[in-house]
């Protein structure tokens, strides 16, 4: 009798110490379970915080520069060096630098190649006079050129600013107004049909510099 009771006390004692391994387990699972979801969020958390910062796009070998005058575009030259003096540049995001760019360098060809026009127009023989020199001053040969000429000239210069638009601006309705893709250099339309556009960047530069010095004369 006394062996039965000494078992029944000593099977109560271990039944009242079952429980507490219990919840020490599941305790430590849980704890452990804590510390691994802590350490996804913070690596989560250290991946997002970290910045994409897009690499830099070189154009004709020409990269936006924020510490140069125009973001680095070539075209200041001696002896004034940049020159801006009513401050059209100050201040302005690489969109309006390259726009500026643009209606400069195709507002120098138009004045270029109305130079020439002049000077052919006065001075050579042309197929609308028959082969031979008019001796009118140029601004009164436009009324004396027939229509049937002028039409199919204007038409060449609607297709020509419409193939220009298509290459180096982004369409309406897919961003804002007025603003050139990220990919184009102000005034590189791709026409290039002799080849004299130069590989390497410093050749560029300063091929561009001399048709911006030119167009401004």
């Amino acid at each position: 009798m006394m062996k039965l009771t000494l078992l029944a006390v000593m099977s109560g004692s271990a039944a009242a110490f079952a429980p507490a391994a219990s919840f020490g387990t599941v305790s430590t699972a849980l704890h452990m379970s804590e510390e691994t979801t802590t350490a996804t969020i913070e690596e989560s958390v250290v991946v997002d915080e970290t910045p994409l910062v897009p690499a830099a796009v070189a154009i004709n070998g020409w990269s936006a520069d924020v510490s140069l005058p125009l973001y680095g575009l070539p075209g200041a030259v001696s002896p004034l060096g940049f020159f801006d003096p009513l401050g059209f540049s100050k201040d302005a995001d690489l969109n309006t630098v390259k726009r500026l760019r643009e209606a400069e360098i195709m507002h120098g060809r138009v004045a270029m190649m109305a130079t020439v026009g002049y000077l052919i127009g006065e001075s050579t023989p042309t197929i609308t006079y028959g082969m031979d020199v008019h001796h009118t001053i140029a601004n009164n040969q436009i009324p004396e050129v027939p229509g049937t000429v002028l039409f199919p000239f204007f038409l060449a210069i609607n297709i020509a600013e419409a193939l220009r638009a298509s290459t180096g601006w982004v369409e309406p309705g897919l961003g804002p107004l007025f603003t050139l893709r990220e990919n184009y250099y102000p005034g590189d339309i791709g026409f290039d049909p002799v080849g004299l556009k130069p590989k390497d960047a410093k050749n560029y530069a300063n091929m561009q510099t001399k048709e911006l010095s030119n167009g401004r004369l």
